[in-house]
């Protein structure tokens, strides 16, 4: 049976911290068209009382509080597939020990593409471990606890023997000579699967938390707790800083592990080179404004040359209040064609570039702007019409709506490709809400509060926060075809930040309209 085809486009959306939230879209091409185009509207409806608007918030600002990822897709492969499969980067690096083939750049690029493949491998442990305690909670199916047990003894199995086999080739490959540098990469990766070891095995065992204490499952946290312990031993033991302290900070273990992780995921990170595409239009269109205005100033000289003699006061009054009128016109005609630009053209345009062969792989563009509300598409209006706060306001009270757009055109031929097709593109925004906080006011209240039983006048705590609803539209463009697919969240925030995060509906198609039948 051939695989379930990947959605082409996934989306996640989730709180990074107090003052950023991220957005994950996981771009993967089917490989059906030679060219695939992704559109990401962000619309944010912004209270009033915020201060949000063009001139307060300009698309230079919005732009400043955005981070921005961009990678190949973690290749997925299972724990058995790195110790077994030919196109494992362990293997590789076991068979460039046997023949020598392999340069010390590429035993690296292997290395980390290694640490890359098994962090994606306990991801997907964790996170199944995390679905079933949350589905089944204290009354957990026998079966579910069987399988559960029987993947957690499978999965500590696979990682014994992964991190023996890497560490008897690290042992073994450095004695063929390698440089210091490459010596040292090697050393970091193995720290890097170290230290993936017990952030994934921890979680899984908190996340086993509200499970029963007694029976296998004691014993499964148990025996997933020995390999965080070997883990950290082992690290203790080779004196690497990367150790938990129950006592300390631990600034020291979050700085390595935080720098490990990108010094390993670099392999898979892809650059993003600006072009300056707008700007050239821009050029070309106020060219235009100069040269209309030019031909106002020189049909007034003219007709003034013929009517006027050159020394008189007219032609010299007449000359004067031409230049200020072709000057006006010039301005004027820049500003409506800065609009246009505005509408029609993307603020940003980069290429997506392969750092290690040079290949553009698609390009991206950015675009920021102001709407008005009437100007919401439909189906992206109607999901808020849900909430009565919003249907019995629109109209009455004034709110900004920003909208981000991105556009994404990727060339599939060029795209890297596996057994399992076309390896897709993972993108990552972040953007910074920390302006958005300026205007709020103060995050707690004391409420007065009167005790029903003696009259008592007391004070209780209340909190003041702001809703900022957050609808997407994804849009997916191949071979042809259309898909169109919504969601719609809400960020609740305070002076401080971040409170939470709500998602109000799930990711859906919109309606699509009925024909129009005649009557008979």
């Amino acid at each position: 049976m051939s695989p379930t085809p990947s959605p082409l486009l996934q989306n996640r959306l989730d709180v990074h911290d107090r003052k950023q939230f991220e957005l994950k879209l996981e771009y993967q091409p089917s490989g059906a068209d030679d060219e695939t185009r992704y559109v990401v509207e962000t619309y944010l409806f912004l209270p009033s009382s915020l201060n949000i608007d063009a001139e307060t918030y300009p698309r230079a600002s919005f732009y400043g509080d955005i981070h921005n990822y961009v990678r190949f897709k973690t290749p997925v492969m299972s724990l058995e597939d790195v110790l077994l499969s030919g196109r494992s980067p362990l293997m590789r690096l076991e068979a460039a020990l046997r023949t020598g083939l392999m340069g010390e750049r590429d035993l690296v690029y292997q290395a980390k593409l290694l640490s890359c493949v098994f962090r994606g491998a306990l991801r997907r442990f964790a996170r199944d471990v995390e679905e079933l305690c949350e589905g089944q909670g204290r009354a957990t199916a026998e079966e579910g606890c069987a399988r559960l047990e029987s993947d957690a003894r499978a999965t500590c199995a696979s990682v014994r023997q992964i991190l023996e086999r890497f560490r008897t080739w690290v042992r073994a490959v450095n004695q063929h000579g390698l440089k210091e540098k490459t010596r040292a990469s090697l050393r970091l990766v193995d720290e890097y699967l170290s230290l993936t070891v017990e952030q994934f095995l921890r979680k899984a065992v908190a996340d086993m938390a509200e499970q029963p204490r007694a029976g296998f499952s004691f014993e499964l946290r148990k025996e997933l707790m020995d390999e965080v312990v070997r883990e950290e031993k082992y690290r203790r033991d080779n004196q690497l800083r990367s150790v938990i302290s129950p006592t300390g900070d631990n600034e020291e273990y979050l700085h390595r592990f935080g720098f490990l992780k990108k010094f390993c995921m670099n392999v898979l990170f892809l650059s993003a080179r600006r072009d300056q595409k707008r700007q050239g239009w821009e050029e070309v269109l106020f060219a235009l404004a100069a040269g209309v205005a030019m031909a106002f100033a020189s049909a007034v000289a003219i007709w003034a040359q013929g009517r006027y003699t050159q020394a008189s006061l007219n032609f010299f009054l007449i000359m004067i209040v031409g230049y200020m009128m072709k000057d006006r016109i010039k301005e004027g005609m820049r500003r409506i064609f800065s609009q246009v630009a505005a509408r029609h053209l993307y603020d940003r345009t980069a290429r997506i570039v392969e750092p290690v062969t040079g290949r553009c792989l698609g390009s991206c563009q950015e675009k920021v702007d102001y709407w008005r509300p009437a100007r919401v598409p439909e189906e992206v209006a109607a999901l808020r019409s849900r909430d009565d706060l919003i249907t019995a306001s629109q109209g009455e009270l004034s709110e900004t709506v920003l909208r981000y757009q991105k556009q994404v055109v990727l060339d599939v031929d060029l795209l890297p490709r596996t057994e399992r097709g076309v390896e897709g593109i993972t993108d990552i925004i972040r953007i910074n809400v920390g302006r958005f906080l300026r205007d709020m006011d103060e995050p707690e209240y004391a409420l007065e509060y009167v005790d029903l039983e003696d009259f008592s006048v007391g004070r209780v705590r209340g909190a003041k926060s702001y809703q900022v609803d957050l609808a997407f539209r994804f849009i997916v463009q191949e071979a042809g075809q259309e898909r169109v697919t919504l969601h719609l969240v809400r960020l609740v925030l305070d002076r401080n930040g971040i409170k939470r995060m709500l998602r109000l509906y799930p990711e859906q198609q919109p309606p699509r309209p009925e024909p129009v039948r005649s009557a008979a």
